[in-house]
Order: C-alpha cells, then structure tokens, then sequence
C-alpha cells in the first residue's frame, strides 16, 4: 500500500467515524472537517478533480457547522 492510499483510507475512517459521532460533541463536528481536508489532500494526489472539489466543499461545510454550534455552545448559561 502506497502512502498516497493510506492517507486516502485514513481520511475516510475519520470522516465516517466523525459523522457517526457528531452529535456527541462539537469536537466530533471538526474532527470530520479535517478528515475532508484529508481527503481533499487525497484527491489531489490523485488528480480526481471532481473529488477535490466535492471534499472541499464538504470541509467548508462542516467548518461552519462546528462555528456555528461552537459559538452557539458559548451563548448556553453556565451552571
């Protein structure tokens, strides 16, 4: 197995796993965007263009999805 195929398997497990467990935690919600950014890293090793563009739209996405429930997590009262 080649690195370029490993880095491909090892974005996927994290987005799969992330979005299994997002509403766990914001945390989870990031964790997913990075996996796309690694698969969109992927992507363009491979030169699979609609794929690259595809998985960074998807980080884009869940970027704003973690800020928004990051910021919306800081408004909540303390107790």
């Amino acid at each position: 197995m080649s690195g370029t195929e490993a880095l491909g398997i090892f974005a996927i497990v994290i987005m799969v796993g992330s979005y299994a467990l997002e509403k766990r935690s914001p945390i989870f919600i990031a964790s997913f965007a990075v996996g796309c950014i690694l698969a969109a890293t992927y992507a363009l090793l491979i030169k699979s263009y609609p794929f690259l563009v595809a998985e960074g739209v998807w980080a884009v996405i869940a970027a704003n999805r973690w800020r928004q429930s990051h910021s919306s997590d800081s408004l909540k009262p303390q107790t």
